[in-house]
Protein backbone atom coordinates (compact mmCIF):
# COMPACT_ATOMS: atom_id res chain seq x y z
CA UNK A 1 0.00 0.00 0.00
CA UNK A 2 1.32 3.43 -0.92
CA UNK A 3 2.16 5.64 2.06
CA UNK A 4 2.54 9.37 2.55
CA UNK A 5 6.29 8.74 2.76
CA UNK A 6 6.25 7.29 -0.80
CA UNK A 7 4.46 10.36 -2.13
CA UNK A 8 6.86 12.72 -0.34
CA UNK A 9 9.91 10.89 -1.70
CA UNK A 10 8.73 10.88 -5.32
CA UNK A 11 7.53 14.50 -5.15
CA UNK A 12 10.83 15.60 -3.62
CA UNK A 13 9.27 17.20 -0.53
CA UNK A 14 8.93 16.41 3.15
CA UNK A 15 6.10 14.37 4.66
CA UNK A 16 4.81 17.47 6.46
CA UNK A 17 4.52 19.36 3.14
CA UNK A 18 2.47 16.51 1.67
CA UNK A 19 0.21 16.59 4.73
CA UNK A 20 -0.16 20.38 4.47
CA UNK A 21 -0.94 20.14 0.75
CA UNK A 22 -3.81 17.75 1.39
CA UNK A 23 -5.09 19.92 4.22
CA UNK A 24 -5.07 23.14 2.14
CA UNK A 25 -2.47 25.04 4.17
CA UNK A 26 -1.79 28.40 2.53
CA UNK A 27 1.99 28.19 3.01
CA UNK A 28 2.28 25.45 0.36
CA UNK A 29 3.22 26.74 -3.08
CA UNK A 30 0.47 26.03 -5.63
CA UNK A 31 2.86 24.37 -8.09
CA UNK A 32 4.17 22.18 -5.30
CA UNK A 33 0.62 21.27 -4.30
CA UNK A 34 -0.26 20.33 -7.88
CA UNK A 35 2.90 18.20 -8.15
CA UNK A 36 2.00 16.38 -4.93
CA UNK A 37 -1.55 15.72 -6.14
CA UNK A 38 -0.23 14.42 -9.48
CA UNK A 39 2.18 12.05 -7.73
CA UNK A 40 -0.57 10.91 -5.34
CA UNK A 41 -2.83 10.14 -8.27
CA UNK A 42 -0.05 8.28 -10.08
CA UNK A 43 0.66 6.17 -6.99
CA UNK A 44 -3.06 5.71 -6.28
CA UNK A 45 -2.59 7.28 -2.87
CA UNK A 46 -5.40 8.78 -0.79
CA UNK A 47 -4.60 10.30 2.61
CA UNK A 48 -6.28 8.80 5.63
CA UNK A 49 -8.51 11.73 6.38
CA UNK A 50 -9.60 10.34 9.72
CA UNK A 51 -6.13 9.58 11.00
CA UNK A 52 -5.05 12.05 13.64
CA UNK A 53 -1.38 11.87 12.75
CA UNK A 54 -1.92 13.49 9.35
CA UNK A 55 -3.04 16.83 10.60
CA UNK A 56 -4.39 18.51 13.67
CA UNK A 57 -6.77 20.37 11.42
CA UNK A 58 -10.23 18.79 11.56
CA UNK A 59 -11.81 17.94 8.20
CA UNK A 60 -14.92 20.12 8.04
CA UNK A 61 -15.96 19.71 4.39
CA UNK A 62 -18.51 17.14 3.23
CA UNK A 63 -18.80 16.29 -0.45
CA UNK A 64 -22.16 15.58 -2.10
CA UNK A 65 -21.64 13.65 -5.33
CA UNK A 66 -24.80 13.26 -7.39
CA UNK A 67 -25.23 11.52 -10.74
CA UNK A 68 -27.99 12.10 -13.26
CA UNK A 69 -29.35 15.37 -11.87
CA UNK A 70 -28.75 17.08 -15.20
CA UNK A 71 -30.71 14.32 -17.00
CA UNK A 72 -33.73 14.28 -14.70
CA UNK A 73 -37.24 15.12 -15.84
CA UNK A 74 -38.32 18.56 -14.67
CA UNK A 75 -41.18 16.90 -12.78
CA UNK A 76 -38.70 14.99 -10.61
CA UNK A 77 -37.57 16.98 -7.56
CA UNK A 78 -36.23 14.00 -5.58
CA UNK A 79 -32.55 14.88 -5.88
CA UNK A 80 -33.15 18.48 -4.84
CA UNK A 81 -35.10 17.39 -1.77
CA UNK A 82 -32.15 15.18 -0.83
CA UNK A 83 -29.84 18.17 -1.34
CA UNK A 84 -31.98 20.26 1.00
CA UNK A 85 -31.87 17.57 3.67
CA UNK A 86 -28.10 17.21 3.37
CA UNK A 87 -27.60 20.98 3.50
CA UNK A 88 -29.78 21.32 6.60
CA UNK A 89 -27.82 18.71 8.55
CA UNK A 90 -24.44 20.00 7.35
CA UNK A 91 -25.27 23.61 8.18
CA UNK A 92 -26.69 22.73 11.61
CA UNK A 93 -23.40 21.07 12.56
CA UNK A 94 -21.14 23.79 11.10
CA UNK A 95 -19.66 21.65 8.35
CA UNK A 96 -19.14 22.95 4.82
CA UNK A 97 -20.71 21.36 1.74
CA UNK A 98 -19.04 20.86 -1.64
CA UNK A 99 -21.27 19.60 -4.47
CA UNK A 100 -20.09 17.58 -7.47
CA UNK A 101 -22.82 17.06 -10.10
CA UNK A 102 -22.10 14.27 -12.56
CA UNK A 103 -23.83 14.09 -15.93
CA UNK A 104 -24.73 10.39 -16.00
CA UNK A 105 -24.30 10.36 -19.78
CA UNK A 106 -20.69 11.64 -19.47
CA UNK A 107 -19.68 10.06 -16.22
CA UNK A 108 -16.08 9.03 -16.85
CA UNK A 109 -14.41 12.42 -16.47
CA UNK A 110 -13.09 12.65 -12.92
CA UNK A 111 -13.03 10.01 -10.22
CA UNK A 112 -14.89 10.65 -6.98
CA UNK A 113 -11.76 9.95 -4.93
CA UNK A 114 -9.89 12.58 -6.97
CA UNK A 115 -12.67 15.09 -6.36
CA UNK A 116 -12.43 14.45 -2.61
CA UNK A 117 -8.64 14.73 -2.57
CA UNK A 118 -8.57 17.98 -4.50
CA UNK A 119 -11.05 19.70 -2.20
CA UNK A 120 -9.79 18.40 1.12
CA UNK A 121 -13.09 16.60 1.68
CA UNK A 122 -13.38 14.59 4.86
CA UNK A 123 -16.31 12.45 3.75
CA UNK A 124 -18.72 12.05 0.84
CA UNK A 125 -22.40 11.37 0.21
CA UNK A 126 -23.17 9.65 -3.10
CA UNK A 127 -26.64 9.90 -4.66
CA UNK A 128 -28.00 8.52 -7.94
CA UNK A 129 -24.98 6.24 -8.44
CA UNK A 130 -25.26 2.95 -10.33
CA UNK A 131 -23.92 -0.29 -8.86
CA UNK A 132 -21.69 -0.83 -11.92
CA UNK A 133 -20.03 2.59 -11.59
CA UNK A 134 -16.25 1.95 -11.39
CA UNK A 135 -15.70 5.24 -9.56
CA UNK A 136 -18.01 4.01 -6.79
CA UNK A 137 -15.87 0.94 -6.20
CA UNK A 138 -12.71 3.06 -6.31
CA UNK A 139 -14.05 5.35 -3.59
CA UNK A 140 -15.18 2.43 -1.43
CA UNK A 141 -11.64 1.03 -1.65
CA UNK A 142 -10.13 4.24 -0.25
CA UNK A 143 -10.13 5.33 3.38
CA UNK A 144 -12.51 8.24 2.77
CA UNK A 145 -15.69 7.90 4.84
CA UNK A 146 -18.77 7.89 2.64
CA UNK A 147 -22.51 7.29 2.76
CA UNK A 148 -24.31 5.92 -0.29
CA UNK A 149 -27.97 6.72 -0.88
CA UNK A 150 -30.11 3.79 -2.07
CA UNK A 151 -27.27 1.26 -2.27
CA UNK A 152 -26.18 -1.14 0.47
CA UNK A 153 -22.62 -2.07 -0.54
CA UNK A 154 -21.63 -5.72 -0.44
CA UNK A 155 -18.13 -4.87 0.72
CA UNK A 156 -17.76 -4.62 4.49
CA UNK A 157 -15.96 -1.39 5.33
CA UNK A 158 -16.20 0.48 8.63
CA UNK A 159 -16.03 3.79 6.78
CA UNK A 160 -18.96 3.05 4.46
CA UNK A 161 -22.60 3.68 5.39
CA UNK A 162 -25.86 3.74 3.49
CA UNK A 163 -29.34 5.24 3.76
CA UNK A 164 -32.55 4.24 1.99
CA UNK A 165 -36.09 3.15 2.54
CA UNK A 166 -36.66 -0.61 2.73
CA UNK A 167 -37.25 -1.00 -1.00
CA UNK A 168 -38.02 -4.72 -0.79
CA UNK A 169 -40.71 -4.19 1.83
CA UNK A 170 -42.14 -1.10 0.11
CA UNK A 171 -42.55 -2.83 -3.25
CA UNK A 172 -43.93 -5.92 -1.51
CA UNK A 173 -46.56 -3.76 0.24
CA UNK A 174 -47.78 -2.05 -2.91
CA UNK A 175 -47.84 -5.35 -4.81
CA UNK A 176 -49.90 -6.94 -2.03
CA UNK A 177 -52.20 -3.90 -2.18
CA UNK A 178 -52.98 -4.76 -5.83
CA UNK A 179 -53.25 -8.51 -5.22
CA UNK A 180 -55.65 -8.02 -2.30
CA UNK A 181 -57.88 -6.06 -4.67
CA UNK A 182 -57.96 -9.15 -6.89
CA UNK A 183 -55.47 -7.99 -9.51
CA UNK A 184 -53.61 -10.91 -11.05
CA UNK A 185 -52.70 -9.67 -14.52
CA UNK A 186 -50.12 -7.11 -13.41
CA UNK A 187 -47.45 -5.49 -15.61
CA UNK A 188 -44.32 -4.29 -13.80
CA UNK A 189 -42.90 -1.07 -15.24
CA UNK A 190 -39.40 -1.45 -13.84
CA UNK A 191 -36.52 1.03 -13.95
CA UNK A 192 -32.88 0.42 -14.89
CA UNK A 193 -31.54 -3.11 -14.43
CA UNK A 194 -28.16 -1.92 -13.13
CA UNK A 195 -29.56 0.11 -10.24
CA UNK A 196 -29.72 -1.28 -6.72
CA UNK A 197 -33.23 0.05 -6.05
CA UNK A 198 -34.57 -1.67 -9.15
CA UNK A 199 -33.14 -5.01 -8.03
CA UNK A 200 -34.57 -4.56 -4.53
CA UNK A 201 -38.03 -3.62 -5.82
CA UNK A 202 -38.11 -6.64 -8.13
CA UNK A 203 -37.34 -8.78 -5.06
CA UNK A 204 -40.28 -7.20 -3.23
CA UNK A 205 -42.67 -7.88 -6.11
CA UNK A 206 -41.44 -11.46 -6.36
CA UNK A 207 -41.88 -11.90 -2.61
CA UNK A 208 -45.50 -10.70 -2.76
CA UNK A 209 -46.27 -12.97 -5.70
CA UNK A 210 -44.75 -15.97 -3.90
CA UNK A 211 -46.71 -15.23 -0.72
CA UNK A 212 -49.95 -15.42 -2.71
CA UNK A 213 -49.03 -18.44 -4.81
CA UNK A 214 -48.61 -16.41 -8.00
CA UNK A 215 -45.91 -16.56 -10.66
CA UNK A 216 -44.21 -13.44 -12.04
CA UNK A 217 -43.96 -13.73 -15.81
CA UNK A 218 -40.77 -12.12 -17.14
CA UNK A 219 -42.69 -11.00 -20.22
CA UNK A 220 -44.71 -8.74 -17.93
CA UNK A 221 -41.62 -6.96 -16.59
CA UNK A 222 -40.77 -3.96 -18.78
CA UNK A 223 -37.62 -1.89 -18.21
CA UNK A 224 -38.19 1.82 -18.85
CA UNK A 225 -34.97 3.22 -17.33
CA UNK A 226 -36.99 5.30 -14.84
CA UNK A 227 -37.96 7.46 -17.84
CA UNK A 228 -41.44 8.92 -18.34
CA UNK A 229 -41.08 8.86 -22.13
CA UNK A 230 -39.72 5.32 -22.25
CA UNK A 231 -42.54 4.09 -19.99
CA UNK A 232 -45.06 5.77 -22.29
CA UNK A 233 -43.59 4.07 -25.38
CA UNK A 234 -43.39 0.63 -23.75
CA UNK A 235 -46.89 0.83 -22.27
CA UNK A 236 -48.47 1.92 -25.55
CA UNK A 237 -46.75 -0.91 -27.42
CA UNK A 238 -47.87 -3.42 -24.79
CA UNK A 239 -51.48 -2.17 -24.81
CA UNK A 240 -51.79 -2.71 -28.56
CA UNK A 241 -51.85 -6.48 -27.98
CA UNK A 242 -52.80 -6.99 -24.32
CA UNK A 243 -54.82 -5.33 -21.58
CA UNK A 244 -53.66 -6.06 -18.02
CA UNK A 245 -55.74 -5.13 -15.00
CA UNK A 246 -52.90 -3.07 -13.49
CA UNK A 247 -49.52 -1.45 -14.09
CA UNK A 248 -47.18 -1.41 -11.09
CA UNK A 249 -44.55 1.28 -11.73
CA UNK A 250 -41.22 1.65 -9.91
CA UNK A 251 -41.42 5.47 -10.10
CA UNK A 252 -44.12 8.12 -10.34
CA UNK A 253 -42.46 9.50 -13.47
CA UNK A 254 -42.92 6.18 -15.25
CA UNK A 255 -46.49 6.03 -13.94
CA UNK A 256 -47.16 9.41 -15.61
CA UNK A 257 -45.95 7.97 -18.91
CA UNK A 258 -48.12 4.89 -18.52
CA UNK A 259 -51.16 7.02 -17.64
CA UNK A 260 -50.68 8.98 -20.87
CA UNK A 261 -50.49 5.76 -22.89
CA UNK A 262 -53.63 4.36 -21.24
CA UNK A 263 -55.57 7.55 -21.95
CA UNK A 264 -54.44 7.67 -25.58
CA UNK A 265 -55.63 4.08 -26.06
CA UNK A 266 -59.12 5.22 -25.04
CA UNK A 267 -59.04 3.38 -21.72
CA UNK A 268 -59.94 4.74 -18.30
CA UNK A 269 -58.06 4.69 -14.99
CA UNK A 270 -58.95 2.85 -12.81
CA UNK A 271 -62.13 1.50 -14.48
CA UNK A 272 -60.23 -0.36 -17.20
CA UNK A 273 -56.68 -0.42 -15.81
CA UNK A 274 -55.37 0.41 -12.34
CA UNK A 275 -51.95 1.99 -11.82
CA UNK A 276 -49.50 2.58 -8.98
CA UNK A 277 -46.34 4.66 -8.70
CA UNK A 278 -43.39 4.99 -6.37
CA UNK A 279 -41.86 8.15 -4.76
CA UNK A 280 -44.86 10.47 -4.25
CA UNK A 281 -43.78 13.35 -6.44
CA UNK A 282 -45.69 16.58 -5.91
CA UNK A 283 -47.66 16.07 -9.12
CA UNK A 284 -48.90 12.63 -8.02
CA UNK A 285 -51.55 14.25 -5.88
CA UNK A 286 -52.82 16.28 -8.84
CA UNK A 287 -53.08 13.66 -11.58
CA UNK A 288 -56.51 12.56 -12.74
CA UNK A 289 -57.15 10.31 -10.90
CA UNK A 290 -54.77 10.88 -7.99
CA UNK A 291 -51.95 8.34 -8.04
CA UNK A 292 -51.62 5.54 -5.50
CA UNK A 293 -47.93 5.40 -4.62
CA UNK A 294 -45.18 4.81 -2.08
CA UNK A 295 -44.05 7.98 -0.33
CA UNK A 296 -40.34 8.47 0.25
CA UNK A 297 -39.24 11.35 2.46
CA UNK A 298 -36.27 12.49 0.37
CA UNK A 299 -35.54 15.44 2.63
CA UNK A 300 -35.23 13.07 5.58
CA UNK A 301 -33.08 10.70 3.50
CA UNK A 302 -30.67 13.57 2.78
CA UNK A 303 -30.59 14.72 6.38
CA UNK A 304 -30.06 11.19 7.70
CA UNK A 305 -27.25 10.62 5.17
CA UNK A 306 -25.39 13.72 6.34
CA UNK A 307 -25.76 12.84 10.02
CA UNK A 308 -24.61 9.26 9.43
CA UNK A 309 -21.58 10.51 7.49
CA UNK A 310 -20.64 12.88 10.31
CA UNK A 311 -20.76 9.93 12.72
CA UNK A 312 -18.43 7.94 10.44
CA UNK A 313 -16.05 10.91 10.19
CA UNK A 314 -16.02 11.11 14.00
CA UNK A 315 -15.30 7.37 14.23
CA UNK A 316 -18.76 6.63 15.66
CA UNK A 317 -19.64 3.46 13.75
CA UNK A 318 -22.45 1.85 15.75
CA UNK A 319 -24.91 1.88 12.84
CA UNK A 320 -23.77 1.70 9.23
CA UNK A 321 -27.13 1.38 7.48
CA UNK A 322 -30.26 3.40 8.22
CA UNK A 323 -33.73 2.71 6.84
CA UNK A 324 -35.94 5.80 6.55
CA UNK A 325 -39.65 5.09 6.92
CA UNK A 326 -41.85 4.90 3.82
CA UNK A 327 -45.64 5.13 3.48
CA UNK A 328 -48.17 3.55 1.14
CA UNK A 329 -50.57 6.27 -0.05
CA UNK A 330 -53.83 4.74 -1.27
CA UNK A 331 -55.49 7.22 -3.62
CA UNK A 332 -57.88 6.88 -6.56
CA UNK A 333 -55.88 5.09 -9.28
CA UNK A 334 -56.57 1.52 -8.11
CA UNK A 335 -59.94 -0.20 -8.14
CA UNK A 336 -61.04 -3.45 -6.50
CA UNK A 337 -62.02 -6.14 -8.99
CA UNK A 338 -65.19 -7.85 -7.77
CA UNK A 339 -65.25 -11.55 -8.54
Amino acid sequence: MTTIRDVAKKAGVSISVVSKAFNNYVDVNEKTRERIFAVAKELNYTPNLVAKNLSSKKQMTIGLISSGVLNNNEKDNNAFDIFKGVYTAVEDNQYELSIFLIDSLKQKQKSYAQFCRERNIGGAILQGIRTDDPYLMELIDTNIPCVIVDIIPEKNNDLIGSVSIDNVEASREITVYLIERNHRDIVIMAGTRETYVNTERIKGVQKAFNEHGLELDEENVLYAQFSEQEAYVLAKKYLKTKQPTAFLCFSDLMAFGVMKAINEMGLKIPDDISITGFDDLVLSEYTQPQLTTIRQDFNEIGKTSALLLQNLMENEKDCKHVYVEHQLLARESVKTIHK
